[in-house]
This record gives structure tokens, C-alpha cells and sequence, in this order.
């Protein structure tokens, strides 16, 4: 045993001044005679995976300082505005890969109960957009990252391995879809309580055209003196509310397809209480107030051109009061103006075209009434017409919403927390 130890120890030195004049012969000129640094041996660092892990024991803090107490605006946000569904996702998606169903559950649970006290205590238009689209993103991510068939064609080779494992995540998306809805519903109110002491100013009874002689000014005046009121609106006021709605939304991270539809029910909004205040005042159905209406309601079309919103329908919603402009400027007395009338204003009702016509007033000596006759003849014409039980359209009424699922191109990996968010608690996984 002497005898091999030696021979070993022989054999060891041998090898070592080997090693040493291979490693001499490849350094260049100026390091020869210099003995090589030895590189020091690291142990190698798993990377990110995308996973957050969230202690339960700091759960509740996760959810004051992610949504209770997040505000919309906060510098942390600017980069990845739907950051706090990000967060939420990864540390569900730890709880899967740990089997912690349980840890899922509560995780998810705390995050929409503290959603909808958000909800409860706020009604402000950017706390509401920026909590619809978080809820919408996460809501999208549960799907994008399924593990399903269909969730597969959605990711990228990298997203691919972020696939939830052992979790299946159904019943949750079912939740946040109603809490999405509500969010929208929600929003939509608060627009409309913005919007709604601006349209009958802003479409009626304001004139931009400065040619045109919109109401008398005994009408001006009353409307200015009426308790409550806060001043005449403009169009655009009307335009500048718009403005501000799209910029909140959008520096939200609000998806596309999403803000087509808030803005074809804002447009509805506009187009109904516009149509039911012509229907319904004397003062304002006149051919000079037909002309400003119709200058008015192209700019709003205009304004969806240059906001590329063209095709979410909204511009079509302004039909039947384009057609109650130019009822306002039609010719009304002899047979061919009836005929006229009821073949170019097929969005409005039988009862709607009759109500203009008897509202309609005369803005100078110069021109006639609407005849009884004139108005007889329109009924008649408009006999086989499908009838419509209602006069005035419906304000509450509100479209069907669709929340289309369209995977973020987002990488989990590449998500990083900013330290205002205060989340050092949670551990990288």
C-alpha cells in the first residue's frame, strides 16, 4: 500500500507539470513565464422562471399593496399597465407547480374580493379602466396558459413551458368574467354621468356654425338661467370628454377590441338622448337646427376616423338622428316630398317621423307649417311599416359585451417588479 501511495503521488506531480506546459504553450508572448490565474468554480444559478411565490402569511399584504391601495397613475405602472395581473398569474402559477390548490384558491379569492372593494368605494373613470383591464388580462392569462390544446397554438416555444400543470383553473375564469362585465357596466355609467349634461347642450342647442341661427335667444336664455345648469356645452366639450375617455383607456393597456365597444355604447349614449330631446322639444326642430345637428354628428364620425374606431359600429348608431336632420330639411308639401320623406328616413318610426312634423316650427314668415293634411298623407304611406310600440329609444339599453381571448406576447421571465410596488416579499421562482 506504501508502494502504490508513492507511485500514485509520483504519477500526480507528473501529470500536474503536464497540465502546466500545455497551459504555458498557448499564452500569448507577453504572459510567458507568468503562472495562469485559475478560474474559481461557480455553482450554477437556476433562472427565472416566471413563478412568484406568496407565503400565506403575506397574502394579505400582497393584495393591500398590488390592489387596494395600487393607484392607476403610479410611475410603476407606466411600462406594463396590466402589471398587477402579471403579478397575480405568477404566483398562482407557483401554487399549481407546488400541487397547493389550496394556495391557488386563496390566492385568487383575496385578489377579487380585493378588486370589488376597489369597485365599492370608487367610481372614478381611470380607477374603473385600469381594473377592467387587469381583470381582463388575467383573465386571458388563465386561458393563454391552460395547458389545453387550444392554448397551445396561442404561445410562443417560450411561453409554451409556463403552462399551468396540475391545476384546472375553469371555475375561475367563470368568476372573473362576471366581475368583468360588472367592471365594464360600471364604466360605461360613469361615461354616461359625464357625458349626459353635455349632449343637449353640445348637440342641440349650441351653434358652431356661425352662418346659422340655431334657437331663439328666449330659448338661450332659459336654458342658461335653469337651476343646476353649468353653462352652455359646446360640442366641443362634447369632443374633448371623448378625447379624455380614449387616452385613459388606452394608457391602460385596455385591449383594442374592448374599447370599440365602450365607445359604440358611449355613441348610443349620445345618439339616444339627443334623438329623444328633438322628439320632445318644439324649440329645436327646425331646418337651421337640422343643418347644425348634422354638422355636428360629422364631426363625431370624424372623430372615430381619427381614433381608427371607424368599425366598431358606433357611427352606425347615429342613423336615425342623421335621418331626423335631414326630415328637418326636406321639403314638406306636396306628394313628392312624402314620398321623399318616407323612402330616404327608414331608420326612424312611423310615430318619430310623425312627431318631428308636428314639432317641426317655421324660423321665419317665409315659411309654412307642417299642413294636417301633409302629415295624414306620411301616415298613410307609413301604414305598412313594421310599427314600433315606442316613441322615444330606450337610455338604459346596453349592448352585449364580448371579451375576445387574445394571448399577450408578454414573457413571464422577462417580467420585472419595480420596488415602489413594495413586493420584496415575494420570492423569484
Amino acid at each position: 500500500m506504501d508502494k502504490l501511495n508513492r507511485t500514485v503521488q509520483k504519477l500526480n506531480k507528473q501529470l500536474k507539470s503536464m497540465e502546466e506546459s500545455r497551459k504555458m504553450k498557448y499564452l500569448p508572448e507577453s504572459r510567458v513565464g507568468v503562472l495562469p490565474e485559475m478560474a474559481s468554480i461557480q455553482r450554477k444559478v437556476k433562472g427565472f422562471q416566471g413563478m412568484l411565490e406568496c407565503r400565506k402569511e403575506d397574502e394579505s399584504q400582497l393584495i393591500k399593496n398590488l390592489i387596494t391601495d395600487l393607484k392607476p397613475h403610479s410611475d410603476a405602472m407606466v411600462p406594463l399597465p396590466t402589471l398587477p395581473a402579471f403579478i397575480l398569474f405568477m404566483c398562482i402559477r407557483h401554487a399549481d407547480h407546488t400541487r397547493d390548490e389550496q394556495r391557488a384558491h386563496s390566492i385568487f379569492t383575496a385578489a377579487i374580493e380585493g378588486i370589488k372593494k376597489v369597485l365599492k368605494r370608487n367610481n372614478d373613470f381611470e380607477v374603473l379602466a385600469f381594473w377592467l383591464s387587469n381583470t381582463y388580462r388575467l383573465l386571458v392569462c388563465l386561458r393563454q396558459y391552460s395547458g389545453d390544446e387550444n392554448s397551445v397554438e396561442m404561445n410562443t416555444p417560450e411561453q409554451r413551458k409556463h403552462a399551468l400543470r396540475n391545476s384546472d383553473l375553469s371555475q375561475y375564469c367563470l368568476v372573473l368574467t362576471d366581475l368583468i362585465i360588472q367592471l365594464y357596466h360600471q364604466l360605461i355609467t360613469t361615461a354616461e354621468g359625464r357625458l349626459r349634461l353635455m349632449i343637449v347642450s353640445g348637440m342641440l342647442e349650441n351653434d358652431t356654425i356661425q352662418s346659422v341661427t340655431v334657437r331663439p335667444a328666449r330659448y338661450r336664455k332659459k336654458a342658461a338661467d335653469a337651476p343646476g345648469n353649468p353653462g352652455l356645452y359646446t360640442l366641443n366639450s362634447i369632443l374633448q370628454q371623448l378625447n379624455a375617455f380614449h387616452d385613459t383607456i388606452s394608457k391602460q393597456g385596455l385591449h383594442s377590441e374592448i374599447i370599440k365597444q365602450v365607445f359604440r355604447q358611449v355613441y348610443y349614449i349620445i345618439a339616444a338622448v339627443t334623438l329623444n330631446n328633438l322628439l320632445l322639444r318644439r324649440d329645436v326642430c327646425s331646418f337651421n337646427n337640422g343643418v347644425q345637428i348634422r354638422n355636428n354628428l360629422s364631426q363625431l364620425i370624424e372623430w372615430l376616423r381619427g381614433k381608427s374606431l371607424h368599425q366598431s359600429g358606433a357611427a352606425e348608431l347615429l342613423e336615425p338622428l342623421i335621418q331626423a336632420t335631414l326630415l328637418l330639411q326636406l321639403n314638406k308639401v306636396t306628394d313628392a316630398d312624402a314620398e321623399a320623406i318616407c323612402s330616404m328616413c327608414t331608420a326612424l318610426s312611423q310615430p318619430q317621423i310623425v312627431k318631428i312634423l308636428t314639432l317641426y316650427t317655421p324660423i321665419n314668415e317665409f315659411e309654412e307649417r307642417v299642413t294636417v293634411s301633409f302629415i295624414k298623407n306620411i301616415q298613410n304611406r307609413l301604414a305598412g311599416r313594421s310599427p314600433s310600440r315606442h316613441l322615444l329609444m330606450e337610455l338604459k339599453h346596453v349592448f352585449a359585451v364580448n371579451f375576445p381571448i387574445i394571448p399577450s406576447p408578454v414573457n413571464l421571465e422577462e417580467i420585472r417588479i419595480p420596488e415602489t410596488l413594495e413586493l420584496d416579499f415575494l420570492k423569484r421562482i
